[in-house]
This record gives structure tokens, sequence and C-alpha cells, in this order.
């Protein structure tokens, strides 16, 4: 959308810096530091956006839900002030699902372990076909796990 907003040399500017935008801030290369320069002093809407990038990554790091709770709330009216459509959508989007950002700040477990126990009880499923008892098929993964 901001492409299509740009003006001509706007969009010489903007055109090919999606993953540029994409990367972490500490991933940046020393060539493509004064391109990302130009483009976030272009287009206000964009550094906007860029800057509640790594605010919103820095939430997964808190360890106390308070903390998590004021970082969220900020985050969210810094986005609504800056009267950008989709960052205004999306801060309603994490309002609703503050709470598991919250939950993260006390259960630190990421999916990759979770995908792991399901892969794991899907391949003890797939070997049941033997098993003719459930309660017998939730012993061997309750073993599985032990």
């Amino acid at each position: 959308m901001e492409y299509k907003e740009a003006e001509k040399s706007g969009k010489a500017v903007i055109k090919g810096t999606r993953y540029l935008l994409l990367k972490n801030s500490q991933n940046i290369t020393p060539e493509d530091r004064p391109r990302l320069k130009q483009l976030l002093a272009l287009n206000k809407s964009l550094a906007t956006a860029y800057i509640l990038k790594d605010c919103l990554k820095k939430l997964w790091g808190y360890r106390y839900p308070k903390w998590a709770e004021k970082a969220i709330s900020h985050w969210c009216n810094i986005a609504d002030e800056s009267n950008v459509k989709p960052l205004m959508d999306f801060g309603k989007t994490l309002v609703r699902h503050a709470y598991g950002i919250i939950n993260h700040c006390i259960y630190p477990i990421h999916t990759s372990f979770i995908e792991g126990m399901n892969n794991k009880i899907k391949v003890i499923k797939r070997k049941a076909y033997v098993f003719h008892d459930i309660e017998y098929f939730s012993l061997v993964i309750k073993d599985a796990f032990t």
C-alpha cells in the first residue's frame, strides 16, 4: 500500500526492501544500513511499523506478567497514536490475545516442544493398530514421556 501511494522517486527507494524491513536490526549489514535509513526517512508509516516491530519482539522476553501487560498496553497506545490503520488493527488483535503472551511469562514453553510431543504421539498412534484398549494406549503414551 505504501508503494502505491509513493511518488516515483519514493517507489525506487521502496522497491525490493521487503526483506530488509523484516530482518532483525542486529542482522542488518553495514551495506544495507544507508538504504534502510533512506527508506525510513522517506515514509513515516514504515518507520513507525519498523520501530514497533522491534518493540513487539521484546514482549517474549518478559518473565513477569505485570511487565508484559504494561508493555502490551504501551505498544497498543503507540499503535493507536500512530494513526496507521494496520497497526491499530493489530493492536486490537494483540489485546484480544494478550492472555497467551502473559501466560508465556509464567510458562515459557515454546511450540517446538509441544510439536515434538504431538509428533511422538502420532508415531505411537500409527503403531497402535494392535492396541485394542484405549487405557493401554494411554499407558504407552505416558511411558514414552517418562
